[in-house]
C-alpha cells in the first residue's frame, strides 16, 4: 500500500530538463497555452484533421524543448487513456449509422468508428497537454498561476490543501501497510477482502481526524480563509513568444478549417 501511494506521488513531479526554456516559462503562460491547445482540439470535428495535426505538433515541440521523454509521458498519461479509450471502443458495436461490417456475430458501424476515433484523438491531446504541464511546472506554481488568472478562489484553495494533504495521507497509507504486513495481513482472496475493507475504513477515519487537527493548527496560526501571497509572478519575453506561437499556429488553422 505504501509503495502504491508513493508511486502515485512520483507521477506528479517535474521531469525533463529543469533548465529548459519551457520549464522557466511563467505558469500562467503554460496554463493558457496548453489549455488553448486542449480547447481547440476538443472543439474541432473529426474531419478537421489539420487542427489535430497542429495541436500534436505544438505538444511535440514543447516536449522536445523540455526534454520530456515519450516513455515518461506514456507512464504518466496511460492511466486516464486506458480508462477512456476502452470504453469508447464499445461504441462502434452499439452506435448505428453509415456503413457496417461484420466481425463474427458482431456488427461494426461507421458512425461508431468515427466516435471512437474522435474520442481517442481528443483524449490523447488533452492528456498529453496535462502531462506536459505537470512535467514542466511544480504544482504550487500551477496553483499560483490559477490564482493570478483569477480562477475561483474556492477551487484554488481546495487544490492547494489537497496537494499538501495528499502527502500526509500517503504517509498514513505507508504506515498502515507496514503494520498490516507485520501482522501477516495479505488479503489476496475474496474471502479475506473484509480485512482490506476495514483497513480502508480506518484510513478514512484517520484521515478525517488528521484533517480536523490540521485545520485547528491552521486557525491557530492566523488562517483566515486565504492562502499567504507568494512572490508576484513576472512575464518575460519568452512567455509572449510562446503564447504568440501557439496562437499564430492554431487560430488560423482552426478558422480556415471551420470555414471550409
Amino acid at each position: 500500500m505504501g509503495a502504491f501511494g508513493h508511486h502515485a506521488l512520483d507521477l506528479t513531479g517535474v521531469t525533463g530538463d529543469p533548465g529548459s526554456v519551457v520549464h522557466r516559462l511563467d505558469p500562467r503562460t503554460k496554463l493558457l497555452g496548453l489549455f488553448a491547445v486542449t480547447v481547440i482540439a476538443v472543439s474541432a470535428p473529426l474531419a478537421a484533421w489539420p487542427v489535430f495535426a497542429a495541436c500534436a505538433a505544438i505538444l511535440a515541440a514543447v516536449a522536445i524543448c523540455a526534454r520530456v521523454a515519450l516513455r515518461e509521458g506514456w507512464r504518466r498519461g496511460r492511466a486516464p487513456l486506458l480508462l477512456v479509450i476502452p470504453v469508447a471502443a464499445v461504441v462502434p458495436f452499439v452506435r448505428g449509422g453509415g456503413s457496417q461490417w461484420h466481425v463474427g456475430p458482431l456488427a461494426v458501424h461507421e458512425a461508431g468508428l468515427a466516435i471512437l476515433a474522435t474520442v481517442a484523438i481528443k483524449a490523447t491531446i488533452g492528456v498529453a497537454a496535462a502531462v506536459l504541464l505537470a512535467a514542466t511546472t511544480q504544482f504550487p506554481d500551477v496553483v499560483r498561476g490559477l490564482q493570478a488568472l483569477r480562477a475561483p478562489r474556492l477551487l484554488v484553495l481546495v487544490a492547494t490543501l489537497m496537494y499538501r494533504y495528499l502527502f500526509v495521507v500517503a504517509d498514513e497509507v505507508q504506515r498502515m501497510g507496514v503494520a498490516l504486513s507485520a501482522r501477516s495481513g495479505r488479503p489476496r482472496s475474496v474471502v479475506r477482502s473484509g480485512v482490506l475493507g476495514r483497513v480502508v475504513t480506518a484510513l478514512f477515519l484517520r484521515s478525517y481526524a488528521r484533517g480536523e487537527r490540521v485545520h485547528l493548527a491552521m486557525l491557530a496560526r492566523g488562517y483566515d480563509g486565504t492562502m499567504p501571497r507568494a512572490v508576484p509572478l513576472t512575464l518575460h519575453r519568452a512567455d509572449a513568444v510562446f503564447v504568440a506561437a501557439v496562437a499564430s499556429l492554431l487560430l488560423p488553422v482552426r478558422v480556415l478549417v471551420g470555414i471550409g
